[in-house]
């Protein structure tokens, strides 16, 4: 019986990996559930799991938790605040953690999950953008195992997991989306609004998500997190668009073999592969094309003049250290200023590029450094707002 932390059980990761546990008593446990805010949610879940530890990110709604779980009829231990997730990931009461949480409290649960040797399933795209290195280097140290949950890196994860120690890769190509405006020259997004850009966002994901998918920042993070997790050079990667919105990889090898991955989209799938890890890896399925054409459409390349932010993210990247910790917090202050109505969505990358080209990358020391230094990042672009203004 596999015990299951699912930090942020209420949000959408953390319910459909509840969803999927719930289909199979006989192999997981959820031992470990959260959430932020929503109590009523987390009750409710507690009461169909019955959990060994229920945590309140918020600490001033423990005393409510408490006291409806006692309501329901739920016997389990109560925690809150967020070294409380951090030390559930690292604790006995479970071997796989889902990691749905965003910010540095996800990225530290993950971390303290990575160092005690647990599965650690990435439900953030950026929490390996920023802490991969650390989080492989700690995952390698401890036996652990670092599982993405992104559509396109986890179809990276099945295809390598497959290979043979001795096959070296030559081209992993990231294929996916490329967002709403893919297609568009500079001339037509110059205009281009946060309601339209919110507009064509899946319903789960937030607004910041939907600002990422449409400058292709959210493509460039995963080349970001595909070289940390997987030990792979920056000129190795590809990016590729494909015009059905199908998220793929492909690895080409030394030797001239290829394997090729479609990556899962829907929450079942998704967890049926990462909680049933590595019994999941010996039953793969190749990469088919969708049943309505013969042959797939060719994969586009990137315009990275127009979407720089993708071109930025490989320069970070390049640039090594601490960079895409750089990049990451530059974008997030970016992108506060879009949505904001403050910002040229154009201009989100030009914010980002003169703050990468003001703060030099530092070496990656520790998860508190990494911190300090995002936090300066993240002034450093609202000083380039200022003056702007």
């Amino acid at each position: 019986m596999r015990q299951v932390a699912v930090l942020d059980a209420t949000g959408a990761i953390g319910q459909s990996a509840l969803d999927f546990i719930r289909l199979h008593p006989d192999r997981y446990r959820a031992s470990v559930l959260s959430s932020h805010r929503h109590v009523s949610a987390l009750v409710q879940q507690c009461t169909l799991h019955q959990p060994g530890l229920a945590i309140i990110e918020d600490a001033a709604l423990e005393a409510e938790l408490a006291r409806r779980l006692a309501s329901a009829g739920v016997r389990c231990d109560i925690a809150s605040g967020p070294h409380a997730l951090i030390h559930a990931a690292a604790s006995a009461l479970c071997n796989i953690a889902v990691i749905a949480i965003s910010g540095w409290t996800g990225i530290e649960a993950a971390l303290a999950a990575a160092r005690t040797g647990k599965h650690v399933l990435l439900g953030n795209l950026e929490t390996a953008a920023m802490a991969g290195l650390l989080l492989r280097q700690a995952a390698a140290e401890s036996g652990g195992r670092l599982i993405p949950l992104d559509p396109v890196l986890q179809a990276a994860s099945r295809c390598l997991s497959q290979t043979p120690a001795q096959h070296e890769v030559r081209r992993l190509t990231l294929a996916d989306a490329g967002g709403p405006f893919r297609g568009l020259g500079r001339a037509a997004l110059m205009t281009v609004t946060p309601e339209q850009t919110c507009k064509s966002a899946e319903f789960e994901w937030t607004r910041r998500d939907a600002v990422n998918a449409a400058s292709q920042m959210r493509n460039g993070q995963q080349v970001i997190a595909a070289h940390a997790l997987f030990d792979i050079t920056p000129d190795q990667i590809e990016t590729r668009l494909h015009p059905w919105g199908q998220p793929h990889t492909e690895v080409e090898f030394a030797d001239g073999s290829l394997q090729a991955r479609r990556g899962h989209s829907e929450g079942h799938a998704i967890f049926s592969w990462a909680l049933a890890w590595p019994e999941s890896a010996d039953a793969e399925d190749r990469l088919q094309p969708p049943a309505k054409a013969a042959v797939p459409p060719p994969l586009e390349k990137p315009d990275l003049a127009t979407f720089r932010c993708l071109s930025l993210a490989y320069e970070a990247l390049r640039a090594g250290g601490d960079a895409p910790v750089i990049l990451n917090a530059a974008n997030a202050v970016a992108v506060e200023a879009f949505l904001a109505g403050t910002l040229p969505f154009l201009s989100i990358a030009d914010l980002i590029e003169q703050v990468l080209t003001e703060l030099p990358p530092q070496s990656v020391v520790d998860i508190q450094t990494l911190r300090e230094h995002h936090r300066t990042a993240r002034e450093a672009a609202r000083q380039v707002l200022r003056n702007a203004c």
